[in-house]
């Protein structure tokens, strides 16, 4: 993260970075340049640290989700969040100029994130219960059909609009300012500690629906209960960051490879592994091609597919899936 506010357009030295961060937190020290300090402080930190949650929380969603649904191929995208979180923006960005009924981008992102969500939620149950397989089934299918309101909007954009609403939907931190920070970082903290708590159960979920049972884990209320935490880490992502694919997909299956499959340990360490790599993505999104910047979905796209298809390859239980 350091290395990352250091390096840009400016290199700023890494004793420098630390000298404006410690100045700013503590109010000690001497004051830096203001043009520095600014580009420190107001520009990079806050999108440093913004790209450092939403890879930690895309990444422990993954890791619930692929449980929760029992697929390995399944992320935070699988249920339709995305789609529905990119409704609600692009609603504000072409039907209004910057507001719908009083809601901003982000809390419109958030409030779709949550419609798609509950829809799943409805469509795949059956005789009461969650079933897994309906719920991919339902996020599929719902999915879809927002990503079709979503295109129409898109046909209606001006130019302008939609340039916004691609670059918001391929995923960016660029904007991120200090204030967006503290409920961010809140609901992923306290999301993410609150699933590690839920480590032993996730494991039983592992071994099946009626292994679990016969340990004692009600394997119903236990999926609603992580349904909607992994979904609520992922709307506000979303709502912050835009669209940003496979980290979720991606990140769990390199933690497991080294860490083995007991979430008590396979969680925080997706986590730490999710935020590190969305830095060097941000990091290399407005260094490749300076001074034009890439939007975090493109790069995460070009190292997730890639990937995914070498994990078709290497893993043989996938052809059951």
């Amino acid at each position: 993260m350091t290395v990352a506010v250091s390096v840009g357009a400016v290199t700023v030295p890494l004793g420098d970075v630390w000298r404006i961060v410690g100045h700013h937190l503590t109010g000690g020290g001497p004051a830096a340049d203001p043009v520095t300090d600014q580009i420190v402080w107001t520009f990079r930190a806050p999108r440093v640290v913004l790209a450092a949650l939403a890879g930690a929380g895309l990444a422990v969603s993954g890791v619930v989700l692929q449980a929760v649904v029992a697929n390995p191929l399944a992320d935070p995208y699988v249920l339709g969040v995305s789609s529905g979180a990119s409704l609600g923006a692009v609603l504000v960005i072409t039907l209004t100029t910057g507001a719908l009924g009083g809601l901003g981008v982000s809390t419109a992102a958030f409030a779709g994130a949550t419609g798609a969500v509950a829809l799943v939620f409805l469509l795949g149950r059956r005789a009461g219960r969650l079933a897994p397989t309906r719920l991919v089934l339902s996020g599929v299918a719902v999915g879809y059909l927002f990503l079709a309101a979503t295109s129409y909007l898109q046909l209606r954009a001006t130019p302008t609009e939609l340039r916004t609403v691609m670059f918001w939907m391929l995923g960016s931190v660029a904007g991120a300012k200090w204030e967006q920070l503290p409920l961010v970082t809140c609901v992923v903290l306290t999301g993410t500690a609150a699933l590690v708590l839920f480590g032993r159960r996730l494991n039983a979920l592992l071994v099946g629906d009626e292994s679990a049972a016969a340990l004692g884990v009600d394997t119903h209320r236990l999926r609603a209960a992580l349904l909607l935490l992994a979904s609520l880490l992922t709307g506000t992502v979303i709502a912050v960051a835009g669209g940003i694919g496979f980290v979720g997909l991606m990140i769990p299956h390199l933690v497991r490879l080294t860490s083995g499959a007991d979430h008590r340990r396979l969680l925080p360490r997706s986590a730490l592994a999710g935020a590190v790599y969305l830095v060097l993505v941000d990091l290399l999104s407005r260094t490749l091609d300076r001074p034009n910047e890439l939007p975090l979905g493109i790069l995460t796209a070009l190292f997730g597919a890639p990937f995914f298809l070498w994990l078709l390859r290497r893993n043989k239980s996938l052809d059951t899936v």
